[in-house]
């Protein structure tokens, strides 16, 4: 039996229907256990309630691995960073009391505790935790996760078909590396099978500049969207605008900075065969048709 944070959203999901299809039982702890289930009874749900230890502890118990995906994307009232990485300091020692074997963190690409960006800190300093939590314990770091439920590609594409520009924060040069959330999901439950202490980057087989990885969506769905280059600070206040209309944060500048930053890529060798352009073509009449607002799935109750 596996634990699984959040096997009813995004990544979670892929590494639950991973673990289902290897014949294994699945538990998953989620903030919404009331949430519709897209595995029907096969997974039962418990809640993330950090202020419960002992009711994580009980759930937690029999559990081979635990698969952390918990973070938060940007901070919101009382959810800050910090509060963020003392939860997951307070899942780890319920994890080590309910005698885990071993636990898997989705961690991001670049993650360190000296960054400047609070949210590659954060998730720097939860791998710290992992590593001193006395646990057998495994990390990956995805770059550029795509799929059909992602928030960023599924974004922009939903942009460039609304909107006649497409606004590129300055130079878009910088580089990424879309990994399919398919490829994440394999690798993390591999790192998860094992025993050794591993730190992984979990990245596709296609570096390429934001203003390509732009055009190339804008090209595969048919959008005539002009693109256009503008400072950060002021791609930032658009994105602020357009997300109030919408409701919903849709980029902030530490996600900026990072995109410019070349954190969303590294120089490790691919882990990843799927391409991003050929899961493009196959999904390009349903790529972007709506908006992911990542208040409705991660903010609602």
């Amino acid at each position: 039996m596996d634990v699984v944070t959040g096997a009813f959203s995004f990544t979670g999901k892929y590494i639950a229907e991973r673990l289902l299809a290897a014949g294994g039982e699945v538990r998953t702890l989620t903030r919404h256990p009331q949430s519709t289930s897209p595995f029907g009874e096969r997974v039962r749900a418990f809640p993330l309630d950090f202020d419960d230890v002992a009711g994580l502890t009980e759930t937690l118990g029999g559990a081979d691995t635990l698969y952390n995906t918990y973070w938060i994307r940007f901070p919101r009232g009382h959810y800050t960073f910090d509060r963020a990485v003392e939860n997951n300091r307070i899942l780890l020692r319920a994890a080590r009391a309910a005698g885990v074997r071993r636990v898997v963190y989705l961690s991001v690409s670049n993650a360190s505790s000296s960054s400047p960006l609070p949210y590659f800190r954060g998730k720097g300093r939860v791998e710290e935790a992992h590593a001193a939590s006395g646990l057998s314990y495994g990390i990956v770091r995805p770059t550029l996760v795509f799929a059909r439920e992602d928030v960023l590609i599924n974004n922009i594409a939903w942009i460039l078909r609304k909107l006649p520009l497409f606004v590129v924060p300055g130079s878009g040069d910088y580089p990424v590396q879309p990994v399919a959330v398919e490829d994440v999901a394999e690798l993390t439950v591999e790192i998860g099978r094992g025993e050794d202490t591993r730190v992984v980057d979990a990245l596709g087989p296609d570096v390429l500049s934001y203003e390509e990885l732009v055009l190339l969506v804008r090209d595969t769905i048919g959008s005539r969207a002009r693109i256009v280059h503008a400072p950060s600070s002021v791609a930032a206040a658009l994105g602020r605008a357009l997300g109030a209309v919408l409701r919903d944060t849709l980029i902030t500048k530490d996600e900026i900075a990072a995109l410019a930053a070349g954190l969303l890529a590294t120089s490790s060798a691919p882990t990843g065969a799927r391409r991003f352009a050929d899961w493009l073509v196959e999904n390009a009449g349903s790529v972007g048709a709506g908006y992911t607002s990542e208040t409705r799935r991660n903010w609602s109750a």
